[in-house]
């Protein structure tokens, strides 16, 4: 099912995860513990990354996609970048998708890369998906930043780059994780005044390492609230404190979120057993499923 039929049927609460594909063949059974425990909560898509610098023969993200819609019955939703490629290795990497009954992608200009060099076509996420939109039949969806694109020179601009992916052909739109929910409201608030009228889903990812957020702050820009930086410095030094206090953070995020009627949620896993089973158990009774 193309996951813009489920947002159409569903309205709100609409679930879904990330996953990352393992580096090698012999570790793709090892993310099954995450995946039945994510399966529990019934989500109703699950995205998996883009294994990059790779062909369509021998990129994990194709087998894992594969394995969440034919073992586990959830709706796979396959991430693509363009920024590496040429359109004939986006076309082999469009046909095996579609071989392997996938029907939904994220497109992603991809970061750059200096082992997988950009070969100058897709510079652009609009580009990428301009191109697949009328020779294939997936639903494609793309991502925003609520925060705004480290490379977007100003919010305006920002908001004209979005608008001009949801022209291309992007059906919905999946947030870059952020740890102030009043940013992802004003963000949505500008987006519709914008013209945008695809669902929006925000991103959330359990912050529970300083090193890993730190990281975080670094690559995306995601801004930290002052109420976050409090518990940084409280429990930062504490591996299980942080643990907790991190979790609860995001739990926190998640039930306002859909306390305020957002379209969705999307969570990032991190392919972490222990972090999955947290925030399933926090929210089965909130998620209407």
């Amino acid at each position: 099912m193309k996951i813009s039929d489920i947002y159409k049927n569903k309205g709100k609460g609409v679930l879904s995860f990330e996953i990352f594909p393992p580096k090698k063949d012999e570790e793709l059974r090892d993310i099954e513990p995450t995946l039945d425990i994510l399966s529990e909560l019934k989500p109703d898509y699950i995205s998996v990354t883009f294994g990059a610098g790779g062909s369509s023969n021998n990129n994990k993200t194709i087998d894992l996609a594969r394995k969440i819609k034919e073992v586990y019955h959830i709706e796979p939703v396959a991430h693509l970048t363009g920024l590496a490629y040429d359109e004939y290795e986006i076309d082999e990497f469009a046909k095996r998708l579609a071989e392997a009954g996938i029907e939904n992608i994220l497109a992603l200009r991809g970061d750059e890369n200096p082992n997988a060099a950009s070969k100058g076509v897709f510079n652009h996420a609009s580009e990428l998906i301009e191109y697949l939109r009328p020779r294939t039949d997936f639903c494609i969806a793309g991502a925003c930043y609520p925060e705004d694109h480290p490379d977007s020179p100003d919010h305006v601009s920002e908001m004209r780059y979005l608008k001009k992916k949801v022209d291309a052909g992007a059906e919905v739109l999946l947030s870059q994780l952020f740890f102030d929910n009043s940013n992802f409201y004003s963000f949505e608030e500008d987006a519709r005044i914008s013209g945008i009228d695809v669902p929006i889903t925000p991103g959330v990812m359990p912050a529970i390492k300083a090193a890993q957020i730190q990281r975080m702050v670094t690559t995306c820009g995601a801004k930290l609230p002052e109420r976050f930086k409090k518990i940084i410095d409280k429990y930062g030094d504490n591996k299980d404190a942080m643990y907790d206090a991190g979790m609860a953070y995001a739990l926190s995020q998640i039930i306002d979120l859909i306390t305020n009627g957002v379209d969705g949620i999307h969570l990032y896993t991190m392919n972490n057993p222990k972090v999955a089973r947290t925030i399933c158990d926090g929210i089965k009774n909130i998620i209407s499923r």
